[in-house]
């Protein structure tokens, strides 16, 4: 496990809990990092070397923030035997594709993973092992994909927990960036555009609203840059419905605002009983 914040000492538990007697083995680059995770029993063991924390793995799992992966695959690449898979949680894919088949040598099979899980908290300290029970996971693949491995991934998650569903990176990034990232852009903008005099009164609903603006900078940077094309064009598309609520606000055209309001509490109406009826959520 290459990095154990939230999600990788999350994983790390949930590992010892659904897959008993495998051993989990943890890479930490910072003392009170190591500390923390030795003291809370996250992994088996836990080294600061790099290459000593996966030599002779089956599986390698990076969760770390996006733009150290291809730094990461360097670095393992020379310790990693044949038949290794390596994997990750990342929240973009087809930029990860292109530097593990750059990087990972021939034998060494990766696979894309993005668990729908997580929360804004951050730290190995807010790990749990039910963390991916009951979430989605989606298994991303390439032309050259070995399929042995694939399977392997996609049972794994399945003993976790998730529900794995597959795509394709570009399809991956494309999804995402419209229903994960711009909603965090758009929360970071809410926040930026209030003065904090007027928050103080704030109520749930802004609370709610804006929750997701609290999660970790480098990581929500990390992850907006490496889908810049797919949430440049979703923040676009929330520019377009913002100017046109912007414009019949200005006009007071009462039908107008509530068209668009409607449109947007009938269409979220759906999804809403989608996701229970999917049981992704509970009413």
């Amino acid at each position: 496990m290459i990095g154990l914040g939230l999600l990788g000492g999350s994983l790390s538990l949930a590992v010892s809990r659904s897959f008993p007697g495998v051993k989990r083995v943890g890479y930490a680059h910072r003392a009170s990092t190591k500390a923390k995770a030795s003291e809370l029993a996250v992994a088996d063991e836990i080294f600061d070397d790099l290459k000593k924390s996966v030599a002779g793995s089956d599986m390698v799992f990076l969760a770390t923030p996006i733009f150290t992966f291809e730094e990461m695959f360097v670095g393992i690449a020379g310790a990693l035997e044949p038949g290794c898979i390596v994997t990750d949680v990342g929240s973009t894919k087809a930029m990860v594709h292109r530097w593990a088949k750059k990087r990972l040598p021939k034998g060494v099979h990766y696979v894309g993973s993005h668990p729908i899980a997580g929360s804004e908290q951050r730290g190995v300290e807010f790990s749990r092992d039910d963390l991916f029970e009951g979430a989605i996971c989606i298994v991303t693949t390439d032309r050259g994909t070995d399929a042995g491995a694939v399977e392997t991934v996609k049972e794994f998650w399945s003993r976790l927990g998730c529900f794995v569903q597959m795509m394709k990176p570009a399809e991956h990034d494309r999804i995402f960036g419209h229903v994960s990232h711009v909603p965090h852009a758009t929360a970071a903008a809410l926040m930026n555009a209030s003065d904090f005099k007027e928050l103080k009164f704030a109520g749930r609903g802004f609370i709610d609203t804006s929750r997701i603006a609290s999660g970790p900078a480098n990581i929500w940077s990390d992850i907006l840059l490496s889908n810049a094309r797919n949430v440049a064009r979703g923040i676009d598309g929330v520019i377009r419905e913002l100017s046109k609520l912007k414009k019949a606000i200005e006009a007071g055209d009462e039908e107008g605002v509530r068209k668009l309001l409607d449109a947007a509490r009938s269409k979220r109406n759906v999804l809403i009983e989608y996701k229970i009826r999917k049981k992704e959520i509970i009413p």
